[in-house]
């Protein structure tokens, strides 16, 4: 009976690598809004339940990018990973293009950078 031993090529390390230190980066940065949600809040312009709301849903993905880097293949941890970066992408496009059309989601009531509203738009608060 012979047994095959499975060695790590470098290439797959590296990709490993890198896929712990984007769950971690991700999972950091979560913290960090969920600490802290109020002040980076105030400096990205965004209201404090948007900002826990987004360090919850890093600190998530994060965790279980690094939790699940070993247990699954690497051509489907990395489908999952261009998935999950997507949705990002895609939930700040259409941020980008509500706020473009003066859309008013997320959006501090009284803040400095706000535009005066038009008479006949609703109240923010």
């Amino acid at each position: 009976m012979t047994q095959t031993r499975t060695t790590t090529a470098p290439a797959t390390s590296n990709l490993l690598a890198g896929i712990v230190a984007d769950g971690a980066f991700k999972a950091v940065l979560g913290a960090a809004f969920l600490i802290a949600p109020s002040q980076l809040g105030e400096l990205l312009g965004t209201v404090t339940w948007l900002t826990t709301v987004a360090g919850v849903a890093l600190l998530l993905g994060g965790g279980i990018e690094m939790r699940l880097a070993r247990k699954r293949p690497l051509r489907t941890y990395l489908r999952l990973m261009v998935t999950y970066d997507t949705g990002w992408v895609l939930t700040a496009l259409v941020g980008y293009l509500v706020a473009r059309q003066g859309g008013t989601a997320g959006e501090r009531c009284g803040s400095a950078t706000r535009q005066p509203r038009p008479s006949s738009s609703p109240p923010c608060c």
